[in-house]
């Protein structure tokens, strides 16, 4: 599963991508306005596709067609990497289909529903993200969308990748690897997560504490 970076901090984004733990990065409006403080957006884009060799997300805040596609294609048009996001609704799928017709990917996002997923697809997103976390916060099962994604597609051969967001925990990933989720962005915080575990940290002191008794360097 490809892992992507769901933030806009460049310095997160630097660290991650440096230490070869991420494939990609997601941002969305809120994101933006947390990190861009007077920066033009399309300079921290810039900034952001640079930094990472791998697909970045960077989506409208139009809300209808026409005008999600006229901010698409100048998203498209800052970097090689960019993929235009956009909202799951009818005016955005209509832009998907035009984007994916000019051969601009496109990540459609604020997904909850099988069937919503199953629209992405047929309007050619590139990407689909089904919001898992969102739905566990109203006592929905977020995974069980995925696992249904999957299904779904596998069952119609659409070539529309799955892209797990809004997670929260590590368990997150590891059910959206073996459901066979494409892809999975996560925040800063719960990729590290991913990295720890409290008895390689027991492990390592215990080797150093037994080299550090022989008294010599390597």
């Amino acid at each position: 599963m490809k892992i992507f970076l769901d933030t806009a901090d460049l310095g997160e984004i630097r660290r991650a991508a440096d230490a070869g733990l991420i494939d990609g990065v997601t941002t969305n409006p809120s994101l933006m306005a947390k990190v861009s403080g007077d920066r033009d957006p399309a300079d921290l884009f810039l900034d952001i596709c640079a930094a990472v060799d791998g697909p970045v997300s960077a989506e409208v805040v139009a809300v209808e067609k026409d005008a999600m596609v006229s901010e698409g294609r100048r998203l498209a048009k800052l970097a090689d990497n960019i993929v235009v996001k956009l909202p799951l609704t009818e005016e955005g799928l209509r832009a998907c289909r035009a984007l994916t017709s000019e051969g601009i990917r496109t990540n459609v996002t604020l997904c909850f529903s099988p069937t919503q997923a199953a629209f992405a697809a047929k309007a050619g997103a590139t990407y689909i993200s089904p919001f898992v976390g969102r739905l566990d916060d109203i006592a929905g099962e977020g995974m069980q969308l995925i696992a249904q994604i999957r299904q779904i597609y596998d069952n119609y051969g659409f070539d529309t990748q799955i892209l797990t967001a809004s997670i929260r925990h590590p368990q997150h990933v590891v059910e959206a690897m073996l459901i066979g989720s494409d892809c999975g962005t996560l925040p800063p915080k719960v990729l590290y997560q991913l990295l720890k575990h409290p008895l390689t940290d027991k492990g390592l002191d215990a080797f150093l504490a037994d080299w550090k008794t022989l008294g010599k360097d390597l």
